[in-house]
């Protein structure tokens, strides 16, 4: 491991218990920073009324650390809105925001549309098919934003079970993302989880950056940030574990492919030959191929949108 990563290591990585949640209020009142956290969700009634629950419970009425809760839809076929509104959030569809725009399929098209519909300082995204939640994925990850400035983007590690197998989650990480850091990015080789859903950053981090409309988003962000700010910008943050729902191997094939094409364009700034994926399902007839696309599209930084441009002049 470089040097840099070591030192890196050592100054830029806390546990949840470091900062108290009064110590981060009173860090909040002094510096008059807002917060907001953002749950892009796709048919999760099952966990993100709990989810919200906790967080308002915790980091909005017990203690304000919270300003803003806002879940927006990227077009649920179940109870999903219904569910995150019941619980205290405030749900927004995602193709209402920036309508001119079509928008396209991918979690990281509704990251990129949450930054018009949203005002805090700070925003601090949480996936929304978590499990066994604690108010610590959120207050574990904002803090070092609210209490040193020189930090601008902070990721949350932890343990990702899979099933009843410790640490074996994560598989994604382990076998494209983890490799790709290292070999090309290895100034990022110290995150533990380069793929988490679960971040907060500055506004004025998030509306200068790029967006990969899918899968890409995370490794994406944080190799454009790495660039923009500086590794001493970024850090991360001991969360304890997380439990969520786990894709099949082929959904997790496609989401492989979608991360290595976010790699390659940072890389070569070029084009895919064959932006798509080929993958096999046994069935009557033995082996049949699936092809499907692999993201290709990205969003441009905020800044180059002029209902946000105006927004902010207003």
């Amino acid at each position: 491991m470089l040097e840099e990563v070591e030192r890196w290591l050592s100054a830029r990585s806390w546990s949840a218990g470091d900062r108290t949640v009064r110590q981060l209020l009173s860090a909040k009142q002094a510096t008059g920073q807002s917060v907001s956290v953002v749950l892009p969700a796709l048919d999760e009634e099952a966990t993100v009324g709990d989810i919200v629950a906790v967080i308002r419970r915790e980091l909005v009425q017990r203690v304000p650390l919270v300003d803003e809760l806002v879940v927006v839809d990227s077009g649920s076929s179940d109870r999903t809105a219904e569910v995150a509104a019941a619980a205290g959030a405030r749900v927004v569809h995602r193709d209402a925001i920036l309508p001119r725009i079509p928008a396209l399929p991918g979690k990281g098209e509704v990251l990129w549309r949450s930054l018009l519909v949203t005002h805090g300082d700070i925003v601090c995204f949480v996936d929304a098919d978590l499990r066994e939640f604690s108010a610590d994925f959120v207050s574990g990850i904002v803090g070092p934003l609210l209490t040193d400035p020189d930090v601008h983007l902070v990721k949350a590690m932890y343990d990702r079970p899979l099933g009843a197998a410790p640490g074996q989650g994560g598989r994604v990480t382990e076998l494209m993302a983890r490799p790709l850091l290292n070999m090309h990015w290895p100034q990022l080789a110290g995150f533990v989880q380069p793929l988490g859903g679960e971040y907060a950053a500055r506004r004025s981090l998030l509306e200068r950056l790029p967006f990969p409309v899918g899968y890409g988003v995370e490794l994406g962000m944080l190799v454009d940030a790495l660039h923009l700010v500086g590794l001493d910008a970024l850090a991360q943050v001991d969360v304890g574990v997380r439990v969520h729902r786990h894709q099949d191997g082929r959904a997790l094939g496609r989401m492989a492919a979608a991360i290595y094409r976010t790699a390659q364009l940072r890389l070569a700034r070029g084009h895919l030959v064959r932006p798509t994926l080929t993958q096999f399902e046994r069935g009557a007839d033995g082996f049949e191929p699936r092809t499907y696309a692999v993201d290709t599209e990205e969003r441009p930084p905020m800044t180059e949108i002029a209902e946000y441009t105006a927004r902010k002049v207003a």
